[in-house]
């Protein structure tokens, strides 16, 4: 897979559409980064990932409907690949294995 590493931005935004499942768009996974990770981001950094992540084929996009309270706009909507859903649970696997190295040090 090309560009298989994630970026920490990346990895939080992948983690944020997951937790929004079919309905993550980008505000929606802004304000979950900012909500839940402490971090603030601005929405043209959220976008970028999101194309960069689709290039990378860990999500894919549609077109949502428009909504009369929002002017009629369309939404872009994001959902998790299953290369995505198993991509996130990788570097997950590989942050648990590193803090583990780093406890044992603790003692």
């Amino acid at each position: 897979m090309k560009g298989e590493h994630l970026g920490e931005l990346e990895e939080l935004v992948l983690l944020a559409v997951r937790a929004a499942g079919d309905d993550a768009y980008g505000v929606t996974v802004q304000q979950t980064i900012e909500a839940n990770a402490n971090r603030r981001v601005t929405l043209g950094a959220v976008y970028s990932a999101l194309d960069r992540l689709e290039r990378k084929e860990l999500v894919r996009s549609r077109m949502g409907r428009g909504e009369a309270r929002q002017g009629g706009r369309r939404k872009r909507l994001f959902r998790l690949t299953a290369q995505g859903s198993e991509t996130i649970v990788k570097a997950r696997d590989a942050r648990a294995a590193l803090w583990g190295l780093a406890e044992v040090g603790d003692g």
